[in-house]
């Protein structure tokens, strides 16, 4: 018996269909805005900064030690807690990376400076050396000279055990004269503390 089955067959048109052109044209236009971007991006020559230099101003790390600060969440970044960084602008909780920030490579490149170091001549080493020799005080330092620091010290630690030593007796004297309390001497013989092995008279 041949049933006329009348059921619907299944649907399976719910899967996406891949159109290859429509791809292939997306490919293009998405290669074509890549290449436009990196012509737009000008390859000049290199941006050249200025070598490191020594820091000539103070970092003031200290001003604020110890003191309170009420900070409001609409404060301006200058008035909030931590160390604000004018070049920067960016606040910095603590000292130990406030210090790292100013030394790092963004600080240093937003004042325009390479993190290199300008290589010094021979002559500029010469110069810095010579500096140094007038810095350093005058006079030779002789065998005299230390032995007669030795002997200053010498008299200070002499001088320092003297010192030691009276403190001690004085220290001993102050208890021998505790240990002996001032008793009147009747009371002390009513309570048998005449002394030991003195011979009482009768």
């Amino acid at each position: 018996m041949a049933s006329s089955n009348t059921t619907a067959g299944v649907d399976n048109t719910f899967r996406k269909k891949f159109d290859a052109e429509e791809f292939k044209e997306r490919a293009r236009e998405r290669e074509k805005k890549e290449s436009d971007r990196s012509k737009s991006r000008s390859k000049g020559p290199p941006v050249q900064r200025a070598p490191l230099k020594h820091r000539d101003y103070h970092v003031d790390l200290e001003s604020r030690l110890g003191k309170t600060q009420v900070v409001t969440p609409v404060a301006p970044l200058s008035q909030q807690a931590g160390y604000f960084c004018r070049v920067c602008d960016c606040v910095v909780k603590d000292s130990a990376n406030y210090l790292d920030h100013i030394n790092g490579k963004k600080h240093q490149r937003a004042l325009g400076m390479s993190m290199r170091v300008e290589r010094s001549s021979l002559e500029q080493v010469q110069e810095r050396f010579e500096v140094l020799k007038k810095r350093k005080t005058p006079g030779t330092f002789t065998e005299q000279d230390l032995d007669e620091r030795i002997r200053k010290q010498e008299e200070v630690e002499e001088e320092q055990k003297r010192q030691r030593r009276e403190k001690k007796k004085e220290k001993k004297k102050g208890k021998v004269i505790e240990e002996e309390p001032e008793m009147d001497p009747e009371v002390a013989e009513m309570m048998g503390f005449g002394g030991f092995g003195s011979s009482k008279k009768s």
